[in-house]
């Protein structure tokens, strides 16, 4: 079997909206993030969740308690899908952090983490999932950097293309986590 991963960023913040990037300040719902987190549970609520996973930072736990106020699945908090931390550039400009993006594929930002890093993260946590969630389907709501890093480990994306990308909305991507995560080497 598999286990099966929706994907859904957490929902629009008061720093979304004024251009600034978050990285792992906790950040807060704008009132579009609220209605956009209720439009998630609605829009997931007949789904069949066995489980929602969630970034540990306040805006992704946000999204979630929004999305499912009164039980549904249970909520998970994990430190592992946290959005690339910028450190210096935590809460700065959005436009300076993407003029840097391809330096930090492997190098850090100063004072943070490189996307490499989110890479290996989401990577644990894919163990994780494989191990206790075979032929289920859960939902993750997380950061772009952690939907970058399933694209690469999941799909065979390549991490400098993504980070080159301008980020994308959409409401929802599909992954499979193979049960046999990860594939033997041949």
């Amino acid at each position: 079997m598999a286990v099966e991963i929706i994907y859904e960023t957490h929902a629009t913040t008061t720093d979304n909206e004024a251009g600034i990037g978050t990285g792992w300040l906790p950040g807060r719902l704008s009132e579009l993030g609220r209605r956009q987190a209720g439009e998630l549970g609605e829009r997931r609520r007949a789904d069949g969740l066995a489980a929602v996973f969630t970034s540990d930072l306040h805006r992704a736990v946000e999204t979630a308690r929004i999305a499912f106020p009164e039980g549904g699945p249970e909520i998970h908090q994990d430190i592992r899908l946290r959005e690339c931390d910028y450190g210096d550039l935590n809460g700065t400009s959005i436009s300076l952090i993407a003029a840097q993006r391809a330096r930090r594929i492997d190098v850090p930002f100063p004072g943070g983490q490189s996307y490499r890093q989110v890479l290996a993260a989401t990577d644990a946590f894919l163990h994780d999932l494989a191990s206790c969630w075979d032929g289920r389907r859960i939902l993750v709501i997380a950061h772009s950097a952690n939907r970058w890093a399933l694209d690469c480990l999941l799909t065979g994306a390549s991490l400098e293309t993504l980070v080159a990308a301008p980020p994308a909305w959409r409401p929802g991507w599909h992954y499979t986590l193979p049960a046999d995560w990860p594939a033997p080497p041949r």
